[in-house]
This record gives structure tokens, sequence and C-alpha cells, in this order.
């Protein structure tokens, strides 16, 4: 081959390459996995949240346990130190790389290292709040929600606890909750039917235009397009609210009765859904367009809580079955670098022609 050829082949190779590289694969057929080896019979698994370790960390209600799974299947539980009947439900990463979860029958907050050391904390948490969700804050502290106390709290990770109730309607149930992008903390009220706002400085709003009468709004979760959004239990919905509290509401292509709970953004930019009533797992792209995945998930199992692992794929709690299924498939894998979108795509592709046209006319 001459030299012109060779030098031909070789940008035009780099460019056919480059695309298929770069281009994200579209999410069709994905393949679901559940893990039940090492799981106590009816430890209900609840929340679920990445672990700083590369695992993923779970509440097991019924234990009461926290369970850690790794991408490969394998799971610890750990319950020393966890007061009996405590009913742990909520799980997420703190500015300390530990792990801390809300304690719904006993009204504390725990922390566990990723050593398995748990501490539970009580102080300044009102006697029967019921703490529920918990999410980490943009100011290092942890944020949970207080179901039946109508309350918000606030603990340091040096366990100082701050409650706050001024501007949550009365019995408004907060229930779901999540750090935003605008530095506030967003959550659901699950009976009030809205959505809620808390500043770290503890400055209350609450949304409630846009959302259906009856929605029971559920889990929150930050989408790819910088919105929240959040499931509706009753409803059976899918909400996006803005960080300027414009609602609004999906419902085509999510079966009825499908009881929508737990709700994550993944790597493909687009949402994904828990359907505990439905038993399988859904996904929303940022435009509306909903499929559903059953196939894979134990009949009656109760998918609960959704998070993305550190693997790419999504990990979830199936609370009836006392499994941990994880989902897979196209789009979903960890890339080294940012994937560019189809345009980004085409447009890098006819930079690369045109530099080979360049290179071939000075041959």
């Amino acid at each position: 081959m001459s030299e012109r050829g060779a030098t031909f082949a070789m940008i035009a190779m780099l460019a056919v390459g480059f695309c298929v590289w770069v281009v994200p694969a579209a999410v069709g057929q994905v393949t679901i996995t559940e893990y039940s080896a090492g799981i106590t019979a009816g430890s209900l698994p609840l929340g679920i949240t990445a672990g700083p370790d590369g695992a993923l960390w779970f509440a097991e209600q019924g234990g009461p346990r926290i369970g850690r799974i790794t991408t490969a299947g394998v799971v610890t539980e750990y319950s020393a130190g966890i007061t009996a009947g405590s009913n742990p439900v909520g799980i997420t990463v703190g500015s300390d790389g530990a792990l801390w979860f809300t304690e719904q029958g006993a009204d504390r907050i725990g922390r566990i290292t990723t050593g398995g050391t748990v501490t539970e904390y009580s102080v300044g948490i009102t006697a029967g709040s019921v703490p529920y969700w918990i999410a980490a804050g943009s100011d290092d502290a942890l944020w949970f929600t207080e179901y039946n106390g109508n309350r918000i709290g606030r603990i340091t990770t040096a366990g100082v606890v701050t409650e706050y109730s001024t501007g949550i309607t009365a019995g408004a149930g907060p229930l779901g909750i999540a750090a935003g992008p605008d530095g506030a903390l967003w959550f659901t009220e699950y009976p009030g039917n809205r959505i809620g706002r808390i500043t770290t400085a503890g400055v209350v709003t609450e949304y409630s235009a846009g959302i259906a009468a009856g929605g029971g709004p559920f889990e929150i979760a930050v989408g790819p397009d910088g919105a929240l959004w959040f499931t509706e239990y009753n409803g059976n919905r899918i909400g996006r609210i803005t960080t300027a509290g414009v609602v609004t509401e999906y419902s085509t292509g999510i079966t009825a009765g499908a009881g929508l709970s737990g709700i994550t953004a993944g790597l493909d930019s687009a949402v994904w859904f828990t359907e505990t009533g439905g038993n399988r797992i859904g996904r929303i792209t940022t435009a509306g367009v909903v499929t559903e995945y059953s196939a894979g998930i134990t009949p009656g199992a109760g998918p609960f809580e959704i998070v993305t692992g550190a693997d790419g794929a999504l990990w979830f709690t199936e609370y009836n079955a006392s499994r941990i299924g994880r989902v897979s498939g196209p789009g979903l894998q960890v890339s080294a670098i940012p994937a560019l979108s189809g345009f980004g795509a085409l447009l890098m592709a006819v930079l690369v022609v045109g530099l080979s046209v360049f290179l071939l006319r000075r041959s």
C-alpha cells in the first residue's frame, strides 16, 4: 500500500473507531440479575446506596441489619450495635465516608463505617417522629425526613441534631429527600401531596401546583437534566419539578397499579424507577418516554429502592423477596471518559474526515 493510501486507511479507521467508541449505545433489552445468597430470609431490604468502597449498602428493615453487596454479588450483613426493633429504612453516604441510616422504629439515626462499626444517635430527635429517608446535604451534614413528626431533621457528622418544622403544612408527612443542584434539600410530602424545599438555613417552601390530587409523591432524586424527578405511588405517575417549582407529570407507558416508589438517575441520561406494586423496573427519558422491564424479577418480589452503582448498573432492593437486584445493559456501563451525544459524535466524525482530506491533499 502507498504511503498516501496507508495514511487514508489509518485516518478512516480512526474516524470509524472513534464514532463507535464515543456514541452511547441505546438501552434496549436489559438483563436483570437477583442476589439472595447471604441475605437473611425476612430481612425486608428497603433503602440502598452506592458506598465509598465501590459496594452497595442497604438497610434491612426486618433485621434490623445493614447489608453490603459487592458488584460481584457477595453479601455481608451487620447487626452489632443496631438496636433491636429499630427498623432501618433509608441509607446514604456521609461527607465523612461512613454510611448513615434512619431507624424508623427507634427514632434514631445510625452510622456505620465501611468496616462495620455502628454508632447510634437519638439526642435531639423527637420521640415518635419516625425518621424515614436520609440524604447528604451541601453543608456536609445529613438531612432526614420525619414522617410522623412532620419535620425535617439535620444531623452533623458529630451527631448534633436540629429539627425544622416551620413552613411545613400540618399532616404533610415528609418522606423522600434528596440534595438538589441548588444546594437545598428537596423532599416529598406523601399524604400532603406536595414537594417541599428546605435550605441549609432551614427555610421551607412547598409546591403543589401541577401535582394531581391524590398522587402521593414518594421518592425523589436529581435527574440528568438538573431537575428533581419524583415518583407518585398512588397516582401512577412520574413527576418532574424544576428548581423554580414548575411541575410536569408523566403517566403514558406506566402500567396501571404500578405503585411507583424508588427513583434514581442512570448513566444513560435517563431516570430509572421501581414499581413495587407492578413488580417491574421502569425507565423514563427526560422527554417522558417510558419503558418497563419485568423479566428476571421474581413474582411478588416488590422492587423498592434503586440506585446507580459504581459499575454503572442499577441496583435495587426487593422488599418482599429479601433480595438485591441488578439491571445491566447497553448504555449503563461505566466509561473511562464522558460519551459524546449522537450529534457530538457526528460532528467529531466530520472533523476527522476533514482532517483526512486535508492530509491527503498535502501528500
